[in-house]
């Protein structure tokens, strides 16, 4: 009689690499592409690039982005996305203009783009859980062509300009750490800088230290296993999108400031720079995973890399065909850890 033999069957080595290798790009990878973004741009423009004034500037041009992708943050959280941003920012920024250039009191016209943001984000939320849509995208799609008319309304397609002090000051005001001088010009920071991180501060207190928050990560992680949890899952949804329309709203006011103006075209476009920030600092377009801090790191990866290229003279083409390279390798890095993640379960 034949002895049965047993068959020993070893473990696949298939994407042993990326097991290996994805946890540590997925803890510093983002860390280390500012590392190296910074390092390059040193190179290139070393005159330059390390100059108070370009630093300082690198920042003010990054407050708006950032706070746009932080809202576009809240919603890739729960695994939706907001295609309306840009356009509420241009509706929130208009709206700014037209009550300055109509005497409104300036309480009023600081508070009209987060009320203006607000609403359009919780029209966004209602839709999608009301109407059933199938995803957000088709509301928010939507939204983004809504949002746009009623800039272009509102303002009759023109631009306006001369907004009220406080306005200018939060968008391009700075804050002096030494006084300029005979020989040296003083260094400043932008007080858009220090609104953007109170902010972000303030985004991360609430999602790791409320039940709110907590929640909003189980909806990205799991919808129907949040549902049978006792979460509320439409009313997070609401408030997740009607945050990201007000934080859209604080961009547009930020960007006025800085322009001192409204205008109708603001924003075009600028959805896909959120997203971008987003998914570059490490956040996961399936939901339920990422950090505010992650979303400041992606922002400033952003901004080092249109200011190296402005400052190397590269066309703005060109530009978005790098940043669309660097998002469809971070997506791909980003399957290669849900792999990994599969592949130690």
């Amino acid at each position: 009689m034949a002895t049965p033999t047993t068959e020993i069957v070893e473990p696949k080595r298939e994407d042993s690499l990326a097991v290996r290798i994805i946890p540590f790009v997925d803890r510093y990878g983002v860390l280390l592409i500012v590392l190296a973004m910074v390092l390059v741009s040193f190179a290139l423009e070393p005159e330059v690039f390390l100059t108070w004034r370009n630093i300082s500037n690198i920042f003010r041009q990054i407050a708006f982005n950032a706070l746009l992708a932080l809202g576009e943050f809240l919603v890739i959280l729960t695994a939706g996305i907001d295609l309306s941003v840009g356009s509420t920012l241009a509706l929130a920024m208009m709206t700014v203009a037209v009550l300055s250039k109509a005497g409104a009191p300036w309480p009023l016209v600081v508070a009209s783009p987060f009320i203006v943001g607000a609403l359009v984000g919780i029209v966004n939320g209602l839709g999608l859980t009301k109407l059933r849509l199938p995803h957000p995208f088709i509301m928010t799609l939507g939204m983004l062509n809504i949002a746009r008319g009623l800039t272009n309304l509102i303002s009759g397609g023109v631009p306006i300009s001369g907004l009220p002090t406080p306005v200018r000051f939060l968008g391009a005001g700075d804050f002096n750490i030494t006084s300029p001088t005979e020989t040296s010009p003083g260094i400043s920071l932008p007080i858009s800088l220090f609104v953007l991180l109170v902010t972000f501060l303030a985004v991360h207190l609430f999602l790791q230290y409320t039940r709110t928050g907590r929640h909003i990560y189980a909806i990205g992680g799991n919808p129907q296993a949040a549902r049978v949890s006792g979460i509320n899952v439409n009313r997070t949804l609401v408030l997740v999108y009607g945050l990201c329309g007000m934080l859209a709203g604080f961009s547009g006011l930020l960007l006025a400031g800085r322009t001192n103006s409204g205008f109708p075209n603001a924003g075009l476009g600028q959805e896909l720079d959120a997203i971008s920030a987003v998914i570059i600092g490490g956040a996961s377009f399936f939901g339920g995973r990422g950090s505010v801090l992650g979303v400041f790191a992606g922002a400033l990866v952003i901004g080092l890399m249109r200011n190296i290229l402005n400052l190397r003279d590269v066309p703005v083409f060109w530009q978005q065909v790098l940043i669309g390279v660097v998002i469809i390798t971070v997506v791909y890095l980003d399957v290669l850890r849900r792999r990994a993640g599969s592949a130690n379960a």
